[in-house]
């Protein structure tokens, strides 16, 4: 069956997603891994939809939609502070420490 491949690689994928989100200091590169790991939860919702139904691939359009809006306002929010800082390295920006 291949519910087990696809909930495995979904886990893989998301355990890469949180390593860039823990590791990296570069903001695209966090956008980029928080996106692999909304992409490995829609893998998941796609694998259990073969045993639970079409519920799981209602969600998946869901989050896709979640998703895009998300997408464009992280990258507008990055180039943003590119064109103020000269850097998106999250290290030298602290916009929002008291």
């Amino acid at each position: 069956m291949m519910v087990n491949e696809a909930l495995a690689l979904s886990a893989v994928l998301f355990t890469i997603g949180v390593i860039g989100v823990l590791t990296r200091r570069n903001a695209i590169i966090i956008f980029m891994c928080v996106e692999l790991m909304l992409n490995a939860v829609n893998l998941s919702f796609v694998a259990f939809s073969r045993l639970y139904g079409m519920t799981g691939q209602v969600f998946v359009v869901f989050v896709m939609t979640v998703a895009a809006a998300e997408a464009a306002v992280g990258l507008a929010i990055i180039i943003s502070i590119f064109r103020h800082r000269q850097t998106v390295d999250l290290s030298n920006i602290n916009l929002l420490k008291g």
